[in-house]
């Protein structure tokens, strides 16, 4: 009983220290900004935070292009539109709210864990991408607190990192591309849909400010908590199935809610009831929603040891397993914008390449998303993927478009990129590797059990399945054997069949029970006329069996009993009727409709010896062209006539005749027909490869050599770019600078012009650079004195060590100040300094002349009443002194006689008198700074060894209605004391 009274109260105490800190959390959570601009960034910046509020409650981070070997000057030109602290980053910063940072020149800048970083570039200057790499990091390190936004620029550096922002749930802007003054950079990112908003600069700093009061921030290490929403979300995801027909309730409901938390900030809407309101009246809305649940964070060979593990121990096993005119089958679900698809493809290309093996590589690429898809197809990405693709890679599977790269035609077309949901949709099959990476972290259990479930049926045994780092198989690791642990491949079980759940099931959409009336037989019959009916049973039972083929060689139309000369080929349904054809028709059918597109003309071939049901048959098989009937190139009817009777596959030879002569007839038909079609194609061939091979070997060569000139050119361009950014950059900075100097210079000017303090600059030769008018009245100058030597000009004062003054500062480096009189009474105070510049050397002497006439005579005056003030004390014995709050002594007129201590400031009444005198000095004037009211009191203190009365009048002391400290005056009345006290006893 004992212990667990004395565990209950500590398990609450602890509970209260979680809450406590999760609390600080929430309190501390705040959002940061990274910002990433180049040419024409710099007047972006200062109007954004020029319409800024002082104290915003968020970060910024500036990542801007500078010159590596230029001082940057931003955090000077800013610190004139924001009140907030501004700093250049230094290794291990902090970041903390209200205060912006700016990285330095020449340094790559990431975040960990609110902590800025530096780090020495690792490109050639003109390849680096600052603003990508730092907003990467930052989307990493933050996710949904993070804001990125993207002002102007050239080139598309930004896209890629405003895309990761995004699919970690952060806020994405972009500049408006028409108030930009360079729309490079805004155009690239709108082009890849990486933003949620396209705005002027100036209506920025008021959507962030909105977003930041409306976002509900959490500690990133907590997940939300989606119970008590439940219900509602449910309702989002009808809303969303019914507008866009995908089924979003097999998504985690955390990963749903943080996606709604930022729509619902945007929107500055605060419950979600509310939120399903405006869903239901805002259809757009619906499809932004759908757009943001879309999480698209991908890039070429991301985490890229699980990628080289795939290349040097996966991938060569895959090909080994197969042989010439092999297809290796792989499918990618949720690829997104197509990077690791084509990332994958080329990792299969550098192996296949080095094989002798002649492999084709088919991949199938899906996604929920069109718009992915569609930039997947186009398979265009901006010149900011060399930070995730190596130079050769570069060369060797991408064409340079302007600032984009696009991927070589031969890669792409080996990968087919499809909308498919792969929950709903039924799966591709006979795969050799399935790659579904990073998609099932957003699933809720039981729709990751469906996908493994579909995984394992269409992978064929042995097949690979590659997830990703965050991934695990769960409750399925049994079907599948673990490759490698540490880079998520794993291999596909043989299971048996009862372990796996059916699949069939799960792709069937629910059939409506569509009840119609049932339509008579005979009203059909009499609505049909006599003639049609007529002529359908003749076609029927006596017209040939007949087939129509379009250009394609496709059957688009059947007539007749086609199933005695045609039949449809296993695996993928097909139309193509020469795969259709049985067995002895195939190479003839072929050979006919090949003279026939030839001629364009009636061809006839009998006597083809067809297997039907396994015995031959003679047929006549006839082609005619209907480009005449149907105003259409290219189709053509097939008909089939039965010659004789069939005969037997078994029956018994002739007598002489050899027991395998009807077998060399076919196969002798069968081969001259093969050499006739071979023939025509072989002519067709000749006549193209003639036309083709001069035009091909001048291509060729033409291609060489522009294709190296394209990539000297490219890599020049790519340089100039970066070079061109940066000049523009310092050029804008130097251009504000030398703004803030006209500015500063023409202040200079007007103070030097209107101030009436004599001021004097020299050069290090002691010659006369500069002067303001009122030195006029102390040096005799006059404007054509600049450049002379002050020692040759005459001096208005009664100072003869001017000179050597100024030789003594230069040489000492130590300013000199004193008092001077001029000829005409006046006195100057005056001072002389080194001349420092900017870079720290010294160019001469400043020598300024302050007019203290009247502070002189004032002192003198001052110093008359301050001499009969002291007599005054005197002669009546009075002590005046000041105390501060703490009874310290900081003051004193007319010391004390007899007093051990002639400076008494910094001491205290105990320092003077007796414990107990000093005890009852202090409570007199602690009441007085209790009270704030004076007091008059006698008393007693020992003085000399002598005791000695003293009226003490104790006043409170006030600086701006605050009370200070206490104003003391003690006159000696020891005198009075003894003959009040002689007086006393003779009235007794």
């Amino acid at each position: 009983m004992a212990n667990t009274k004395n565990s209950a109260p500590k398990a609450k105490t602890n509970k209260v220290t979680a809450n406590k800190k999760t609390k600080q959390k929430k309190e501390d959570a705040f959002l940061i900004v990274g910002m990433g601009a180049s040419a024409g960034g710099l007047e972006a910046f200062k109007e954004f935070f020029s319409e800024l509020p002082d104290a915003p409650g968020m970060a910024f981070v500036i990542v801007q292009h500078l010159d590596p070997t230029h001082k940057s000057l931003m955090v000077d030109l800013l610190k004139k539109y924001t009140k907030m602290q501004v700093s250049e980053v230094k290794d291990h910063n902090q970041v903390v709210k209200d205060h912006v940072y700016i990285i330095p020149p020449n340094k790559d800048m990431a975040i960990l864990n609110g902590i800025l970083h530096l780090m020495e570039p690792t490109l050639a200057r003109g390849f680096r991408k600052p603003i990508d790499f730092f907003l990467r990091s930052l989307a990493n390190d933050q996710g949904a607190r993070a804001v990125g936004i993207i002002l102007s620029g050239t080139g598309t550096e930004g896209t890629l990192g405003l895309k990761d922002v995004k699919g970690h749930g952060g806020l994405t802007i972009v500049q408006d591309p028409k108030t930009a003054q360079y729309d490079g950079m805004p155009r690239s990112v709108i082009t890849a849909g990486a933003q949620d908003f396209i705005l002027p600069v100036k209506e920025i700093p008021k959507l962030l400010v909105k977003y930041s009061k409306n976002r509900n921030l959490k500690p990133i290490v907590k997940p939300i908590e989606v119970v008590r929403t439940k219900d509602l979300l449910e309702k989002v995801y009808i809303l969303l199935r019914n507008e866009t027909g995908c089924n979003f309730s097999d998504y985690k409901d955390s990963t749903v809610i943080r996606r709604v938390e930022k729509r619902m900030a945007i929107n500055q809407i605060i419950k979600l009831e509310n939120y399903i309101k405006y869903l239901q009246n805002n259809s757009e809305e619906v499809i932004k929603l759908f757009n943001e649940l879309l999480i698209g964070v991908t890039s070429f060979f991301r985490d890229k040891e699980p990628f080289e593990f795939l290349r040097q121990k996966v991938i060569p096993k895959i090909i080994e397993k197969k042989s010439d005119n092999d297809t290796i089958r792989i499918w990618i679900p949720g690829c997104s914008t197509g990077e690791e698809a084509y990332t994958i493809a080329i990792l299969f290309d550098e192996i296949v390449s080095k094989q002798n093996k002649n492999i084709k590589v088919q991949i199938f690429a899906s996604d929920i998303d069109e718009k992915a898809i569609n930039i997947a197809r186009l398979g265009v990405y901006p010149d900011t993927i060399i930070t995730d693709v190596t130079t050769d890679r570069l060369n060797n599977y991408f064409y340079v478009e302007g600032s984009s790269y696009r991927i070589k035609k031969e890669i792409r077309d080996q990968i087919i990129f499809a909308e498919h949901n792969l929950i709903k949709d039924p799966p591709f099959s006979k795969l050799d590797m399935i790659s579904c990476r990073n998609l099932l972290i957003y699933l809720n259990i039981e729709a990751q059990k469906k996908v493994f479930s579909i995984f394992h049926y269409a992978l064929l045994d042995k097949g690979i399945l590659f997830l990703g780092s965050s991934e695990s198989l769960g409750e399925y690791g049994d079907i599948f054997e673990v490759v490698d642990r540490k880079s998520k491949i794993f291999k596909r079980k043989n299971v048996h069949a009862d372990k796996m759940p059916r699949l069939g099931y799960q792709f069937n959409e629910p059939l409506r029970d569509i009840k119609t009336p049932p339509v008579p037989i005979l009203k059909r019959v009499q609505q049909d006329n006599l003639a049609t009916i007529t002529q359908r049973l003749l076609l029927a039972h006596y017209a040939p069996a007949c087939a129509i083929i379009d250009s394609k060689d496709d059957a688009v139309y059947f007539s007749g009993n086609t199933g005695k000369y045609l039949q449809p080929s296993p695996g993928e349904a097909r139309l193509n009727l020469i795969d259709m054809a049985r067995e002895g028709l195939k190479a003839e059918l072929r050979a006919i409709i090949s003279k026939t597109r030839k001629s364009q003309s009636l061809e006839v071939h009998s006597h083809i010896k067809v297997k039907t049901n396994g015995s031959f048959q003679n047929v006549k098989l006839s082609v005619r062209p209907l480009n005449k009937s149907l105003n259409d190139v290219g189709y053509l009817m097939i008909t089939f006539e039965d010659l004789d009777t069939t005969i037997e596959k078994k029956s018994k030879p002739k007598i002489g005749e050899p027991e395998n002569i009807s077998e060399i007839n076919a196969l002798e038909q069968e081969l001259a027909t093969t050499k006739e079609y071979l023939r025509s194609t072989i002519e067709q061939l000749e006549i193209s490869n003639e036309e083709l091979k001069s035009s091909n070997e001048e291509l060729q060569s033409s291609n060489e050599e522009l294709q190296s000139t394209n990539e000297e050119l490219e890599t020049s361009k790519e340089e100039l770019q970066s070079v061109n950014e940066e000049i523009i950059t310092v050029n804008t900075e130097l251009q504000g600078k030398i703004d803030e100097l006209a500015l500063a210079y023409d202040d200079m000017n007007n103070l030097l012009a209107s101030t009436d303090i004599g001021t004097i600059f020299l050069d290090e030769k002691l010659n006369i650079m500069r002067f303001t008018p009122s030195m006029a009245r102390i040096i005799n100058l006059i404007p054509t004195d600049l450049g002379r030597p002050v020692a040759h000009l005459s001096f208005n004062l009664k100072y003869d060590s001017l000179v050597s003054d100024i030789k003594n500062v230069l040489n000492k480096l130590t300013a000199f100040t004193t008092s001077v009189k001029s000829n005409d009474g006046l006195w100057y105070q005056m001072k002389i300094m080194p001349y420092i510049t900017s870079q720290n050397v010294i160019k001469g002497v400043v020598i300024t002349f302050v007019d203290i006439t009247k502070e002189k005579s004032l002192v003198e005056e001052l110093n008359k009443i301050k001499e009969n003030y002291e007599h005054l004390l005197e002669s009546t014995k009075t002590v005046v002194y000041t105390q501060d709050e703490n009874l310290v002594y900081t003051g004193i007129i007319n010391m004390y006689p007899d007093v051990k201590f002639r400076n008494i400031e910094g001491k205290t009444d105990k320092d003077f008198f007796t414990p107990k005198e000093a005890e009852k000095l202090n409570k007199i004037k602690n009441e007085v700074l209790k009270t704030g009211k004076s007091m008059r009191q006698t008393v007693a203190m020992t003085l000399g060894g002598d005791i000695k009365f003293h009226d003490l009048t104790v006043r409170p002391l006030y600086d701006k209605n605050k009370l200070k400290g206490i104003a003391c005056t003690s006159t000696d009345i020891t005198e009075l004391s003894e003959i009040q006290q002689e007086l006393s006893k003779y009235k007794e």
